[in-house]
């Protein structure tokens, strides 16, 4: 099946060319096992899911890595109907047709709880579009309930669900609702932002009643 993911990266610096293909560096590890196609306005990475995720999470962390705020925009994409089919896609993890609703939903809640911390505390904002399948809400809020019982789980929010923790877990998160939801062979697309060192988070309280 048809997988990869689609990325553009924006670090909040003066130095920004050279923390951009800095972090770019971090994909050579996998470029044996990716199709890596950079242009002026995004990066598209094809390949198995775990693969995509991990490459993405790398890419993330060695430009947040500095300290300066930094922020991530994607669209991952699995079995779109209009694309063909790559053999470097093969492999990985995705849904079992025979694992029940509920079943899944702990799957993800234990891969999540298992992942390894990297050490470098990300948010992120995700949405879940199951395309074309039956049931599709069911998926949806199968999948709300997963990242409800993660432990990265910030909260929900208009149009999707706010993550917080080590960028370890979270993208292990993000991992887990590409995989484990929407129809087994069906198209599914992931729109995710994430934030490293936002200055949003050192901003003192606003006093009460203003």
């Amino acid at each position: 099946m048809f997988s990869g993911a689609q990325f553009s990266l924006y670090p909040m610096s003066d130095d920004f060319v050279d923390i951009i293909l800095g972090a770019l560096d971090s994909l050579d590890p996998y470029r044996d096992r990716l199709r890596v196609e950079t242009d002026p306005v995004s990066t598209l990475l094809v390949g198995s899911p775990d693969i995509v995720l991990a490459a993405l999470r790398d890419v993330f962390v060695t430009a947040a890595a500095g300290g300066v705020h930094c922020a991530l925009t994607a669209t991952l994409s699995r079995g779109c109907p209009g694309e063909a089919d790559d053999p470097i896609c093969a492999g990985g993890p995705g849904r079992p047709p025979d694992r029940s609703l509920a079943d899944r939903v702990q799957d993800a809640v234990d891969a999540v709880a298992a992942a390894t911390p990297v050490g470098r505390p990300v948010d992120a904002q995700l949405s879940v579009y199951p395309l074309g399948a039956e049931q599709h809400m069911d998926e949806i809020y199968g999948c709300i309930d997963f990242l409800k019982r993660s432990a990265v789980f910030a909260g929900p929010k208009h149009f999707c669900t706010r993550l917080s923790g080590d960028a370890g877990p979270v993208f292990a998160a993000v991992q887990e609702a590409f995989t484990r939801f929407g129809a087994p062979d069906g198209h599914l697309a992931v729109d995710l932002t994430v934030s490293a060192n936002s200055p949003s988070t050192r901003r003192p309280a606003a006093p009460s009643g203003a």
